[in-house]
């Protein structure tokens, strides 16, 4: 058979990675659980026009078509390209099953598709989490959901070293208000442009909304002023009013988005700030919006993100207004394995390796695994009864630690990296905690 030719943009980890994502998944889905999330799950699949509700998507669909389909028949179902769109289907499916405030986490894989690049898969897995009301939703939820993922990565970062993050806020209600302050009529391209302001600068900015959205001079420069605004405490606030603009829209975003820096300033000091360019591209935000940045990975962009949404998704009696975050899980974690940021200890879940003396002893082998995995240490059996150099050298290449002799006899244990061997019973014998499970740590 021919060596396959890979697939771009569809990354696949060796186990080593796999752990390293594993242990990253085990932890955010601790944490959202710690913060009172319930975990759900939808199907991969949604119709097209379902997908494309809300008009032409910048990320391309892929389309599913049954392989011996009747000819002429149309297709219906696409792969979803995020957790929103579907998330937002269940809650009007099973809104008579759910007590609001629903509080959700998901984690799956979602298809696009992009031009593959670092940061840019056509399949990765994405976690969210979502807090969803019935036709309201209390504004302190605003502030609760990035703290959660303030969590989230304060425990990624201490306990298996990730990056650093700094999370940059900013709210549509303040946007909004002060472009109507300024007397401009579609504040929604205003943000469109707005949301350029990182990649074409604020000169280029200026003449974007003055050719293409018809503003005049001072309006436009106005507008890239306020976007210039950051602050990691609550003197944005000030920063805006020098500004010169009032309008009880900007009064209510201003609040909000006050509220939120002063909350997480006390809980994760150094990791939120306001930053009043952050637009978020997508239409259905609301509130406030969040993007967050992997502290020296800069470059790979917002790596998970999310805002306040007050009419995502309804149904003929109910509105459903919530607020969401999206973590980046495989744009996350990709590059940092990749370059060995992030790694793990061993390829191999084993702690022990079995060794045979023959192939006459590889049921009291078997007997002693089991015994060690019935005290949670994870265990295999040498595949042969080679000589003892030979499966040593075969529990080097794994990494597996230590290697179990004589099972059922004069049984002994050997440290092969520091070579020590003592007497041990399988009844009793544990080994040093760094060892028993593979650890996921970063590297500088």
């Amino acid at each position: 058979m021919a060596r396959p030719t890979p697939l771009s943009g569809f990354p696949e980890f060796l186990p080593a990675g796999r752990f390293v994502e594993n242990r990253v998944l085990g932890i955010l889905s601790e944490t959202f659980e710690l913060h009172g999330f319930a975990p759900i799950e939808t199907r991969a699949v949604e119709p097209l026009e379902q997908l494309s509700r809300k008009g032409e998507i910048d990320k391309e669909i892929y389309v599913v078509r049954r392989l011996h389909a009747a000819e002429g028949e149309a297709d219906e179902l696409g792969l979803h390209f995020d957790l929103t769109v579907p998330f937002a289907r269940y809650v009007v499916e099973n809104a008579g099953h759910l007590a609001f405030p629903f509080r959700r986490y998901q984690v799956q894989k979602v298809w696009r598709g992009e031009r593959p690049q670092e940061g840019r898969y056509r399949e990765f897995t994405q976690a969210d989490i979502d807090i969803v009301g019935q036709d309201s939703l209390t504004a302190h939820h605003d502030i609760e959901v990035p703290l959660v993922a303030l969590d989230a990565f304060e425990r990624l970062h201490s306990e298996l070293g990730l990056p650093p993050v700094t999370i940059r806020v900013n709210n549509r209600k303040l946007s909004e208000g002060f472009y109507r302050g300024l007397g401009i009529d579609d504040p929604a391209a205003v943000l469109q442009r707005v949301d350029k302001y990182d990649k074409i600068g604020p000169d280029a900015v200026v003449t974007l909304l003055v050719e293409q959205v018809g503003l005049s001079d001072s309006q436009a420069r106005a507008c890239v002023a306020l976007a210039g605004i950051s602050s990691g405490d609550e003197s944005f606030v000030e920063q805006v009013r020098a500004l010169g603009v009032s309008h009880d829209l900007l009064d209510e975003g201003l609040g909000e988005l006050e509220s939120l820096v002063r909350v997480a300033r006390r809980s994760v000091p150094d990791r939120l700030v306001a930053d009043l360019r952050i637009a978020r591209g997508l239409d259905y935000y609301t509130g406030t919006v969040y993007e967050t940045f992997l502290t020296g990975s800069e470059s790979l962009g917002s790596v998970a993100s999310g805002g306040r949404y007050d009419a995502l998704a309804a149904d003929n009696r109910h509105t459903y207004p919530g607020v969401g975050y999206s973590f980046g899980v495989t744009r996350i974690l990709a590059p940092l394995i990749g370059r060995g940021q992030l790694i793990a200890s061993r390829q191999v879940p084993s702690a022990v390796l079995v060794a045979l003396d023959s192939d006459e002893t590889r049921e009291e082998a078997l007997h002693v695994a089991a015994m060690l995995r019935r005290r949670g240490i994870p265990v295999e059996v040498a595949p042969r009864a080679d000589k003892f150099g030979k499966q040593i050298r075969y529990a080097e290449r794994r990494g597996i630690p230590f290697v179990w002799f004589s099972p059922g006899h004069e049984d002994s244990v050997k440290d092969i990296r520091s070579g020590e061997q003592v007497p041990a019973d399988p009844t009793t014998w544990q080994p040093p905690a760094d060892d028993l499970h593979v650890r996921v740590s970063g590297t500088s």
